[in-house]
């Protein structure tokens, strides 16, 4: 609204003789329990205009209603001056802004941004962790991309070390050849099975050991299962021809089962880094930080960098015996993302339990001169619970992803049945609602709540069709495309009429929000904020729905405007949970 701070300006300047610029003028929108569409709070400037709260606001309202043509009214509420504008204000908002076709989208900023998200490990399925990582991840690429970004979604899968040796190892034990095909199983749960067996034949020679008077850390250590996958590292390691193939063949069972959930869940990458390519690469930053003086050299022959004097603690860089640890890999596949996509920013989609290691990578990579580690940034997230019992888990531990997505369409389907919403659909239109719904409540539910909070998942909670959920949402966009549908409505030129209902001017001022919620939304990194802006445009546009006739309307005018009004919100609402990767239905 530049228009109004400008005039905010010149009324000071006017009234009260004094220079304000622009940039001064905060505008907010007025709160629902008070006339008004915007307000301007004037505590801050009472000092210039040598006048109580209340008169100065008063004195602007008098002078605005006077000078500018789009201000209808104002009312003053202690320092806050509350400005109705006019129903021709608010249809040129509607004409030139919300019908213009690239509203919503935001134009090319020239800024390149990566996104790593999902981040798996090769010897288990995704979790529910993994649910809320990759739809964070898919949602903020999407709303960056539509905050005129270039995206690129990537995804580093763990997929060397220790822990992929275990199921390797208990598969070439225990396994009889089992493959996906011959039982029946997704590839990664298959090989989440052998990761637990080792688990269970790891504690029972743990426990033998104990017996024989051993100490629990000596027991651990000595087991002869713990000795073979660290043996089975090393040939690895050496690239011996068994394992590496053992490997590769297991990894690709995993990949298989994957790319399934990653479908089901409707998340995609542009490129994949995989640490068995990466892990060495730091290597070389390590020999540099040497030369640099950044790193140093303790006299077992192992390489640190010494962060105290930042707050933070030493830290390990390389091993004495040469080897890389987790941080070397990271600090080589940051140096590797830049050199092949040269990016403004790049952000890492990972749990808060990592805050640490990012701090201190970032640390070093700035301490090693890379010009570009300023425009690193963690989006740390927290922890998803679940209500005790709420759901069944392969593993008795973690909720499996695909268990999870199916539990949700099950629930979907029970809710819509009971519901009667559903009778004369086909089954095949069922079965794709209920996906559509099931797979809409998990994704809302869980990218409605900021990232850095720690959330409860209740998947019951999650799909009703009244409150803050998505089935409310994709109900009102069904709800709108029904109405339309009746109406015959084509898109064209729109007459408009010459006087607003209050409902109606409540949703194309909200409607005209969108672009800056995208804004904003995008610099905090926050999908939520879109989140929410569908929920209250879903729940403004019910009472408008509620409020005004739109199919009995006698007055043609008035009807095609609504019927415009109508599709206008429908295809913000799309726009918006298309962000958050959830379809909305046409029919429901």
């Amino acid at each position: 609204m530049e228009f109004l701070q400008k005039a905010i300006v010149k009324a000071f300047a006017d009234v009260f003789e004094t220079e304000i610029s622009a940039t001064q003028v905060n505008l907010e929108q007025t709160k629902k329990e008070f006339e008004g569409h915007v307000t301007f709070v004037v505590f801050p400037f009472v000092r210039q205009t040598k006048k109580s709260p209340e008169q100065t606001a008063t004195l602007l309202g008098q002078y605005l209603q006077a000078n500018c043509q789009e201000v209808e009214s104002f009312n003053v509420i202690k320092g806050f001056l509350n400005l109705a504008l006019t129903d021709a204000y608010w249809l040129g908002v509607f004409k030139n802004e919300v019908l213009a076709p690239d509203f919503g989208q935001l134009p090319k900023n020239g800024q390149k941004v990566m996104i790593e998200y999902s981040s798996p490990n090769t010897n288990k399925p995704l979790h529910l962790g993994h649910v809320r990582n990759n739809l964070l991840g898919f949602a903020v690429s999407n709303l960056l991309e539509s905050a005129g970004f270039e995206v690129i979604k990537a995804n580093l899968v763990n997929d060397r070390g220790i822990h992929i040796c275990k199921s390797m190892l208990a598969w070439q034990k225990f396994g009889k050849g089992e493959t996906p095909e011959n039982a029946g199983l997704k590839g990664d749960h298959l090989v989440g099975k052998y990761y637990v067996i080792f688990d269970q034949e790891y504690k029972k020679q743990i426990n033998e050991l104990l017996g024989q008077g051993l100490s629990e850390e000596e027991a651990k250590k000595q087991a002869p299962l713990i000795k073979e996958a660290q043996q089975m590292l090393l040939k690895w390691e050496q690239g011996d021809a068994e394992v590496i193939s053992l490997w590769k063949k297991m990894n690709g069972w995993v990949y298989a089962g994957f790319d399934e959930t990653y479908k089901k869940l409707g998340v995609s990458f542009d490129k994949y880094y995989y640490e068995s390519d990466t892990y060495l690469l730091g290597k070389d930053l390590v020999e540099e930080g040497l030369q640099k003086g950044v790193f140093f050299e303790k006299a077992d022959g192992s390489v640190w960098i010494d962060l105290t004097a930042d707050g933070l603690d030493e830290k390990l860089v390389r091993r004495a015996d040469g080897t890389s640890v987790y941080i070397t890999q990271d600090l080589g596949t940051a140096q590797l993302k830049y050199d092949e996509f040269n990016c403004d920013q790049s952000i890492y989609v990972v749990g808060n339990e990592q805050d640490y290691h990012f701090k201190v990578l970032f640390l070093i990579l700035e301490k090693l001169g890379k010009s570009w580690a300023k425009g690193l940034y963690h989006l740390s997230y927290g922890m998803v619970d679940l209500p005790s019992g709420k759901m069944k888990s392969r593993e008795g531990t973690v909720v499996d992803a695909d268990d999870l997505i199916e539990e949700m369409k099950l629930t979907a389907k029970e809710k819509t049945e009971a519901l009667g919403k559903v009778d004369h659909f086909s089954d095949e239109e069922k079965d794709q609602l209920y996906q559509m719904i099931g797979l809409g409540a998990l994704k809302y539910f869980l990218l409605k709540v900021e990232p850095k909070k720690r959330l409860l998942f209740d998947p019951n909670e999650s799909i009703d069709f009244q409150g803050n959920t998505g089935p409310f949402i994709q109900y009102t966009h069904a709800r709108i495309k029904s109405v339309l549908k009746k109406a015959g409505f084509v898109t064209g030129e729109v007459s408009f009429p010459a006087q607003l209902g209050t409902t109606e001017v409540e949703l194309l001022q909200l409607l005209s929000r969108y672009p800056q919620i995208v804004e904003q939304a995008a610099k905090d990194y926050n999908p939520a904020a879109i989140a929410n802006f569908a929920y209250d445009l879903a729940k403004t546009y019910n009472k408008f729905y509620q409020t005004e006739s739109i199919l009995k309307t006698e007055d043609e005018l008035v009807k095609a405007f609504r019927l415009q009004l109508s599709a206008s919100t429908a295809q913000t609402l799309n726009m918006a949970m298309a962000i958050l990767g959830i379809e909305v239905p046409e029919r429901m």
